[in-house]
């Protein structure tokens, strides 16, 4: 099997792990703020990350290490909190729709910021195919389309600093250095970053929540499943595909919240939401074909 195959099927199972955090999120907003999901979710994944592997990444300097720096803001402290923040004040089919044009925005910051020739007539056509699909699988046969402005606008800025992120780790793995301790690096700048969050925004240690074995079980999968693992196969599918290939993966989380929803909450599965489906995945193998 090629490295090539690898990074697709890394990119792949971040995807699907990433598209059912969507419902842990919310099931854990009952009990907690989204500053305590974020920080008790990376805190976890640190640590993890520290058991498997405890040496110091040695960089060469602040010429590197401002790329982890930019790393831990946008992509742990930044992008997490505007999303749980966001899906506060709306729909998490709202948010999930809006992160949609993720793969669009890291292709504008990879063309203009890395020079990389990435928007091509095949990735806006699977672009537009991708993001009906979405759409159709989001409101699954409802025309109503409720905006709120507050928290449609929050979700927005996350997938802004997420295409930020796929770029400074696209540069990040330019070093050479384990993904392990790059991404152990990137989690304790993130962490770091969040604390003065900590000391203004609603933060409580409350360990008493977690004797709810639901609430320690999706903690658990976010921060060691979500972050750990999948930040870690997901900067290696970046290194292997590139930002733009890999970011294109991210129109399978709503396929991957679809079912998630159908097996754990019951929720219904149209016809509409099968053709989105198709559309999502025909927009997949469009936009990554060069003619």
């Amino acid at each position: 099997m090629g490295t090539t195959t690898l990074g697709h099927i890394a990119a792949l199972f971040t995807v699907i792990v990433w598209g059912t955090t969507f419902i842990s999120t919310k099931i854990l907003l009952l009990d907690f703020t989204p500053l305590e999901i974020l920080f008790f979710r990376f805190i976890l994944g640190f640590l993890v990350l520290c058991l498997v592997k405890p040496q110091r990444l040695k960089t060469k300097g602040m010429s590197e290490e401002k790329y982890f720096i930019g790393a831990g803001l946008c992509g742990i402290t930044l992008y997490f909190l505007l999303e749980n923040v966001a899906l506060l004040y709306t729909y998490a089919s709202s948010v999930c729709l809006i992160l949609a044009f993720v793969p669009f925005l890291t292709a504008l910051a990879s063309k203009f910021l890395l020079g990389e020739d990435t928007l091509t007539s095949n990735f806006f056509v699977g672009f537009v195919c991708a993001l009906i699909g979405v759409i159709l699988i989001i409101f699954n046969g409802s025309v109503i389309l409720k905006l709120n402005p507050i928290g449609d606008i929050l979700a927005f800025l996350a997938g802004v600093v997420w295409a930020l992120y796929s770029i400074l780790i696209r540069k990040i793995s330019s070093f050479h250095y384990s993904t392990v301790l790059c991404t152990r690096n990137i989690f304790g700048y993130g962490l770091l970053l969040m604390l003065p969050a900590l000391l203004v925004m609603d933060f409580q240690w409350g360990f008493e929540r977690l004797d709810d074995h639901a609430n320690m079980f999706y903690l658990l999968y976010l921060g060691i499943g979500a972050s750990a693992i999948c930040f870690g196969t997901w900067s290696w599918a970046v290194n292997i595909l590139g930002p733009v290939k890999t970011s294109m993966y991210i129109y399978i989380s709503p396929i991957v919240t679809l079912i998630t929803s159908a097996l754990i909450l019951g929720e219904k599965i149209t016809w509409i939401a099968l053709i989105g489906t198709a559309f999502i995945l025909f927009g997949l193998v469009i936009s990554g074909r060069r003619n």
